[in-house]
């Protein structure tokens, strides 16, 4: 082929075609999905990276945490299998918590892209299964009793499936048929990357990515490197004091800007506990470099250079850097802290742009048992956002999850899976938190037992002691409840069910944003029609007659 000539225009078409191929596989991804979790919540991930492994793009609908985890395990992959040792056809497998997303319950997967016999590129994805065996609790002591772990291993050789890994996990998992769904459904997607990568290469004349992605990656980071520049020179620092399960916990954050490099520090944080809260290092970056992505770089393609001139540190067997076989289970609930102690700590510099904490780390219930009639055991999540932050030029929308962006699942949904009854879901009234912008407005979920047989419950959730705080003059937003017939339970908890049980949940609202005496009259007049404010509280709040 001719030697590749890439002026602007042309990289910016081979840009965007890139972009809506990842796009389009992730959704063959989620349409082939078998679990609620993937297919409505979209609790997956999809990249494509070149052949050197440099992360290219992804799918606009991922987790964050997953794209940020997903260059470490392809880093592990080839070390465990170097490039010499794939074949066409190959899908490698792992949910190893400290190479992955940081508890066993993501699997993650490479997938080697051919050209002929020269390898061009990799597909990489992760998708979060509710089950993974084992026995996950909130009181588990270490990774070994959170389920299978799942070694480095091909999954498909040249192929074909390995059987005896296939075995591993129809043994180990509950419903495996849906587990299982899901692996295939990648699968899928990589056949369907495969031929439209294929296809766009050979349209472009291009015998392999490396000169569009050295281009796109430089043009990243350079455009990262000019928005740090932009900033200050100077350390910046915030702390706070988080729920924890048996005492409170400290989060603390330093973040120095010396000319085109940002460094994030997380020195002075709680130790790793002997609770299944912890985050590992790899988890912690992402989300670190996800919040610096957001708040200086937004409009920039996201890839290996826009993460280059930013690094992320904290000390070893901190909580958010736990040593193994630490419990990791429930590590969003510390991971989730990393953005808002970045906000806090950039707020006196860059205040126009940050956005007030929100009602998260997320909030889910797990429900578990074996049906009345013969389907067998299930094991389902159900996500229940709190309040976002306010914005810097707006309110935070009400149950709308940050930092990271599972959608809500349908009632309908979740009630045909388990034997249950959804009586209520409300915005609460007054819930975020006061300001010029106010915070979103938490929600108010109620659920009943319609089954025979116990149904186990498992609820893992934060903001009950320390709410959402807002900044820069703003007020916090409502602490979060859990409730069991009327009666407050322990927020990191099991509890079995039965028939008749009631069990309410009320979300964190989301912080407010500058001194509420500075909102406009008109919105809270719309506050108040909307039922999202009462007139007490409007009074009290904003001196409001």
């Amino acid at each position: 082929m001719s030697e590749v000539h890439l002026n602007a225009v042309r990289l910016g078409l081979i840009w965007r075609r890139l972009d809506g191929i990842v796009d389009q596989v992730a959704e063959t991804f989620l349409r082939a999905a078998f679990s609620v979790v993937v297919r409505d919540n979209y609790d997956m991930a999809f990249s494509l990276f070149d052949a050197e492994g440099r992360q290219l793009t992804q799918s606009k609908r991922s987790i964050p945490s997953f794209l940020g985890t997903l260059p470490r395990t392809l880093d592990a992959v080839l070390e465990k299998f170097p490039r010499s040792q794939l074949s066409p056809g190959d899908v490698i497998i792992s949910n190893n918590a400290w190479i992955g997303t940081g508890h066993l319950n993501d699997i993650s997967m490479v997938h080697p892209i051919f050209r002929g016999s020269k390898l061009v590129a990799f597909a990489a994805s992760t998708a979060h299964t509710v089950d993974i065996g084992g026995a996950p609790s909130p009181t588990a002591k270490d990774c070994f009793e959170e389920g299978l772990c799942i070694p480095i291993c091909k999954i498909v050789v040249a192929g074909e499936d390995n059987q005896t890994v296939m075995d591993f996990l129809n043994e180990n998992l509950r419903q495996p048929a849906e587990t299982l769904g899901d692996v295939r459904a990648q699968f899928a997607a990589y056949r369907d990357c495969n031929a439209k990568l294929k296809t766009l290469m050979d349209e472009e004349g291009l015998d392999d990515l490396k000169s569009v992605a050295d281009e796109i990656i430089a043009r990243s980071e350079q455009s990262m490197r000019d928005a740090i520049s932009a900033l200050p020179d100077g350390t910046y620092s915030d702390d706070f004091d988080i729920d924890g399960v048996d005492v409170p916990l400290r989060i603390e954050c330093t973040v120095t800007i010396k000319g085109d490099e940002l460094n994030v520090d997380f020195a002075g944080t709680s130790d790793q506990v002997p609770w299944p809260i912890n985050s590992v290092l790899n988890y912690t970056q992402a989300y670190a470099r996800y919040a610096i992505k957001c708040l200086v770089d937004p409009d920039a393609p996201n890839n290996a250079g826009s993460l280059a001139p930013v690094s992320v540190t904290a000390p070893e067997a901190c909580l958010l850097n736990a040593k193994a076989p630490a419990p990791v289970w429930g590590r969003h609930l510390s991971g989730h802290y990393v953005p808002p102690a970045i906000f806090g700590a950039l707020a006196p510099i860059m205040g126009d742009r940050i956005v007030a904490e929100s009602g998260s780390p997320l909030w889910n219930v797990y429900f578990s048992g074996r049906y009345d009639d013969d389907r067998g055991n299930y094991v389902k999540m159900f996500f229940m956002n709190g309040g976002h932050g306010a914005r810097g030029h707006g309110d935070g929308p009400g149950c709308l999850s940050f930092p990271s962006n599972v959608s809500n699942q349908p009632i309908e949904a979740f009630e045909h899976q388990v034997p249950m009854l959804v009586r209520e879901k409300s915005f609460i009234p007054d819930s975020g938190g006061a300001g010029k912008f106010r915070g979103g407005n938490a929600q108010k979920l109620v659920f009943i037992v319609r089954s025979k047989t116990p149904i186990a419950m498992t609820i893992r959730h934060e903001r009950i002691s320390y709410p959402p705080r807002g900044l820069m003059g703003g007020l916090p937003g409502d602490a979060g409840q859990d409730l069991l017939n009327g009666e407050t339970i322990a927020a990191k908890s099991r509890t079995d069910l039965v028939a008749g049980d009631e069990v309410e949940f009320r979300t964190p609202g989301g912080g407010g944003l500058f001194d509420p005496t500075l909102r406009n009259k008109s919105l809270i007049e719309k506050d108040i029609e909307s039922g999202l404010t009462t007139v007490e509280a409007t009074k009290e709040t904003y001196n409001y007659d």
